[in-house]
């Protein structure tokens, strides 16, 4: 399928204008063959692929055979992440291509996206697998010098994703893309209450767009774990649409949330040891967590519960965790000022009925557990190689990796105990 970029531009009803940048997304079956005449048509003269020992495998090689002058930058998969290392790694290898070819998947993207945009020149997205939501996106989520940092970007000139390469792919991967794009269950609650609170834009529009992907998606979860053809380009355009709405806004507000700032914890490997899981199998987990902390927030809104905590700022004392010294002073710096300061505390007690309505809007942890191992994706902390007694300070800690008001963070304002 040819995706219509047409039907995201222009006015909406939330009363912007949105714009993308992505020129062309191709998701079917034999979209590696249509990247030779994309190039020449653009008249791009050295353009260069940055790929691992894996996915060169996957796609890359198949890519030499169409374009055989194509230099392959080959990354080696062990212990690779989208860090300061890979990205001198490959900024240093790609010598002075005008475009890089991004065979891959979160990793590849990431690192290829930093480095164009350091080098100000375009790139081009090659997906090897429906593994992550950041295809299209305009920001590079990088773990840098132990910090997990977003960085400007910029997004692909354009996606070609062969569903002959990415059904192929492990049904891990697959499995961690669907953890990925359930994970907006959350984090548009999250944009929803913000809203509601302090009055942050808020696009119903973009919302209802990334609901729908999920549903016809859940649809076709029979057919994900198996690699079927349908079911896995339904996923693959989920996973777009998402990085889509981050490009129509302009942030992640859209796509991430607690849910995403648990990850970005263990990914930090400030309070955990090295976790192997993907990022969409952390994200998933970390749903799992915030939607049994909002049902319960909920359950106790429901119950009378109005109580505002004492709370009297960031707590820093829980900074302590954070071994690196640098890390320290980055986390600090992410919360000054602190985002709770944008919450009227009379506005959130009148309200908590109203915020009490958003979170039951998410499917209950059971349900959602369900989804997840439909798909054959973690759903407890041991799925990913964590102890459960490191749930309570991954809740405490986690809403202070991002300087974004989640409810998470909003819950530090109430006297509801621990969630």
């Amino acid at each position: 399928m040819n995706i219509d970029l047409g039907k995201f531009k222009g006015p909406c009803p939330c009363g912007r204008t949105h714009s993308i940048s992505v020129e062309e997304i191709v998701i079917e079956a034999g979209a590696l063959q249509k990247i030779p005449s994309w190039i020449a048509g653009k008249g791009f003269k050295k353009p260069a692929m940055l790929c691992d020992f894996h996915t060169y495998e996957a796609a890359g090689a198949a890519l030499k055979k169409l374009m055989p002058g194509l230099p392959a930058v080959k990354l080696d998969p062990e212990g690779l992440h989208a860090d300061e290392r890979a990205a001198a790694l490959a900024d240093e290898r790609l010598g002075d291509a005008d475009l890089i070819l991004a065979v891959g998947s979160g990793t590849i993207h990431d690192t290829a996206r930093f480095v164009a945009h350091k080098r100000g020149i375009p790139f081009l997205s090659v997906p090897t697998a429906a593994s992550v939501d950041g295809f299209v996106s305009t920001v590079a989520a990088m773990t840098w010098h132990g910090y997990k940092k977003t960085f400007p970007a910029v997004a692909p000139a354009a996606v070609f994703a062969d569903t002959n390469v990415f059904a192929k792919a492990p049904a891990r991967l697959s499995a961690s893309g669907f953890a990925d794009l359930l994970g907006k269950y959350t984090a548009l609650a999250d944009w929803k209450a913000a809203q509601l609170l302090t009055g942050e834009y808020f696009c119903g529009r973009i919302c209802e767009m990334e609901l729908s992907a999920i549903e016809t998606v859940c649809k076709n979860l029979d057919g994900i774990p198996a690699g079927g053809p349908e079911a896995s380009e339904q996923l693959m355009y989920g996973l777009l649409l998402s990085g889509l709405a981050m490009q129509m806004i302009g942030n992640s507000r859209p796509a991430s949330g607690a849910e995403h700032h648990f990850s970005h914890l263990w990914e930090m490997e400030a309070i955990n040891p090295h976790v192997k899981a993907y990022h969409g199998e952390k994200v998933g987990v970390g749903l799992m967590l915030t939607a049994e902390a909002y049902h319960k927030l909920a359950a106790w809104i429901e119950n009378g519960g109005s109580r505002l905590s004492d709370y009297g700022g960031v707590e820093t004392a829980l900074f302590a965790h954070f071994k690196e010294l640098d890390v320290y002073k980055q986390i600090a710096e992410e919360n000054t000022p602190d985002p709770l300061a944008q919450v009227d505390r009379q506005t959130l007690q009148q309200n908590l009925p109203a915020l009490a309505k958003i979170l039951r809007e998410i499917p209950s942890a059971e349900n959602i557990a369900a989804l997840l191992k439909k798909a054959g994706a973690p759903v407890t902390m041991a799925d990913i190689g964590l102890s459960d007694g490191l749930i309570p300070l991954s809740a405490a800690l986690s809403p202070y990796v991002r300087s974004r008001l989640t409810v998470m963070r909003i819950s530090k304002l109430l006297d509801c105990g621990s969630l």
